[in-house]
């Protein structure tokens, strides 16, 4: 606000005295001829060889003139106020002259003096308004940690009038860890919009900066808004929501869902692709096996097939294979009749084939089934019947059956630990559930599900997940899938206690992974560099195109005959199959691929050399 100073030109005065003659040529003749001394109120200044002086006038009862001579400054109308004030340190007056050294005027050091004091009156009327007039708490705090300023929305918001705190230190009044200006003050930290308690019956939103005067921090100011009542209601309307959960859920027990794919997030092109298959299966009785690396939610999957393909009574009895000890198992999969071992049940018990009755019998990790049951399972798919243990009745087997495993069969069977023939049973139909790293615009939408879902449950107000955070969980290739996102974001969930999440909230593993992609990436970054050059770069690129089309046609003919290959094989042609069709979308661009996918550029290529592309 350098126009509130004040101009130098608007303080010039003109009526002013140069005598050419010396100092000790004008002492002598005011000497000899005191009757005629001059007593005009006007300044006279002395110009001589050295340049212009001034020399006090004496008063009518001093019986001798003073002969202290002073040096007189002299400036140009154009000089700054900055470069004309230290003249005035040794010289009352400043003289002001055009560019062809003609004297315009003079500054007197008084005048100066008043137009500063009214410029700062000034801009402290503009300031007390302005701070005033913002609508917020203020508070400014000097160099030693004291209250320089307080507006009256602080008095509303803390309670505490300003006679009573400025002036005195900030500390006395407040909690020195919860004081985020004296932090600023310290270190020079600024924040915005960071939510903090300044005491325990109060939340407010603070954005503090650090006063700087020449490179020197001077003071601190802060900024609070009150959303006590904000947080209040939130938490209010947490409990409710909870209780709504709660009451949704009873419901649901009642009424299931009439969308069975409410629980499957997400809306990439392979989600799209694997619902629609669903579509289709679920027109059938058919047997299917769901295929999957752990942690996909392929029980969300064989539970939107059967509530696609059943009546809303059917029951959906689920079974993790790899959970049950071998010699419970078969009981637990065909029951018993009464007496039938020591320690059963003296009224039996009833198989969950039995119970999966005229709706789904979900076999989870069909893998880990023990070899000896295989076969029995074999004759329930083949005959739709079964003995229950210790029973001599034969059951019919009324209920469709969906497997799933995270296990290469193939090579199960090749080293006799899964029946060939079961194998084919269970393969009528398949469905192939993608990893994530396959389907990372889909992090977005379960991010903010398991958000929703943890905040309610820990109770938690999530205000800000920023884009960092983002960001580096696009770049991750989570090897545990979405249980292991579901995880991270419970973690991030329980560690955020001021409303904003941070980078730091990751787990150890992830943020290690981010790094060692970043050194991939340099690595990657500087072979393309070398390698960026002549006709080898164009050899390498025809041979690329021709290995391209060979492995596309490797890749269909394995998805064309499932029967010749095995489980990793086929997952291999199916995300190779993905990865030609995005990069033919992208245009054969690698760059644009990896950012369509939010995986690095070295992920991309070290995908495409493991999948052979």
């Amino acid at each position: 606000m350098k126009h509130l100073l004040p101009n130098l030109m608007s303080l010039l005065r003109t009526e002013l005295i140069i005598q050419g003659e010396t100092m000790m040529e004008y002492t002598h003749r005011l000497a000899s001829q005191p009757t005629h001394r001059e007593t005009s109120q006007e300044p006279v200044f002395f110009r001589d060889t050295l340049g212009y002086s001034w020399m006090p006038q004496t008063s009518e009862s001093d019986k001798a003139p003073s002969h202290k001579r002073i040096p007189v400054p002299i400036i140009l109308p154009s000089t700054e106020l900055a470069t004309c004030l230290p003249l005035f340190y040794s010289s009352p007056y400043v003289l002001i002259q055009d560019e062809a050294e003609q004297i315009l005027g003079y500054i007197t050091a008084a005048d100066l003096l008043q137009e500063m004091y009214h410029a700062h009156r000034l801009l402290e009327a503009y300031f007390e308004t302005t701070l005033e007039t913002a609508g917020t708490a203020l508070t400014l705090i000097n160099e030693e940690a004291k209250v320089a300023y307080w507006t009256s929305d602080a008095e509303h918001v803390f309670s505490i009038h300003r006679e009573e705190i400025i002036g005195q230190p900030a500390a006395d009044f407040f909690p020195l860890d919860r004081l985020q200006s004296l932090k600023t003050l310290y270190t020079g930290e600024t924040v915005y919009r960071k939510q903090h308690q300044p005491r325990p019956d109060l939340f407010a939103l603070i954005n503090a900066r650090p006063v700087y005067l020449d490179g020197q921090i001077v003071g601190a100011v802060a900024a609070e808004v009150d959303i006590t009542t904000e947080i209040r209601l939130h938490q209010e309307l947490l409990h409710m929501t909870s209780k709504v959960q709660h009451l949704e859920k009873a419901v649901a027990r009642l009424r299931p869902d009439v969308d069975p794919f409410a629980k499957i997030k997400g809306s990439s092109p392979v989600i799209k692709q694997c619902l629609e298959t669903i579509r289709k299966i679920s027109t059938t009785s058919a047997t299917v096996l769901i295929l999957g690396e752990s942690g996909t939610g392929k029980e969300l999957f064989a539970k939107a097939i059967h509530d696609l393909r059943e009546p809303q009574t059917a029951p959906f009895v689920a079974i993790n294979c790899g959970a049950i000890p071998a010699s419970l198992f078969e009981s637990e999969l065909f029951g018993y009749e009464k007496g039938a071992f020591s320690g059963a049940d003296p009224k039996g018990k009833k198989g969950k084939i039995e119970l999966a009755e005229g709706g789904t019998l979900f076999l989870d990790e069909i893998g880990e089934m023990p070899l000896e049951l295989q076969v029995k399972l074999l004759r329930v798919l083949q005959e739709k019947s079964y003995f229950a243990v210790g029973g001599t009745r034969i059951k019919q087997a009324n209920c469709r059956i969906v497997a799933a495993t995270n296990q290469n069969l193939m090579d199960m069977i090749a080293r006799g630990q899964f029946r060939e023939d079961l194998y084919y049973r269970l393969n009528v139909i398949n469905l192939i559930i993608p990893p994530l790293r396959l389907r990372k615009e889909d992090i977005y939408e379960l991010t903010q599900t398991f958000l929703q879902e943890f905040s309610l449950l820990y109770s938690r107000h999530i205000e800000l997940v920023p884009p960092a955070v983002f960001k580096l969980l696009f770049e991750y290739d989570w090897p545990g899938n979405v249980r292991e996102l579901r995880n991270v974001i419970e973690r991030m969930t329980i560690l955020t206690t001021d409303g904003e999440v941070k980078a730091e909230y990751l787990p150890e593993s992830l943020l290690v992974s981010m790094n060692q992609e970043q050194i991939n990436t340099q690595q990657q970054l500087s072979l393309n560099s070398y390698a960026s050059s002549g006709v080898v770069h164009s050899e390498t690129q025809v041979s690329g195109l021709h290995a391209t089309d060979e492995t596309h046609s490797e890749t269909m003919g394995l998805l064309d005959d499932p029967s010749t290959s095995s489980y990793q094989d086929r997952l291999d042609a199916f995300e190779s199959q993905l990865l030609l069709q995005y990069l033919q979308d992208a245009g054969g661009n690698k760059r644009t691929l990896a950012r369509q996918l939010g995986i690095s550029r070295a992920t991309l290529y070290n995908r495409m050399k493991r999948l052979g592309l």
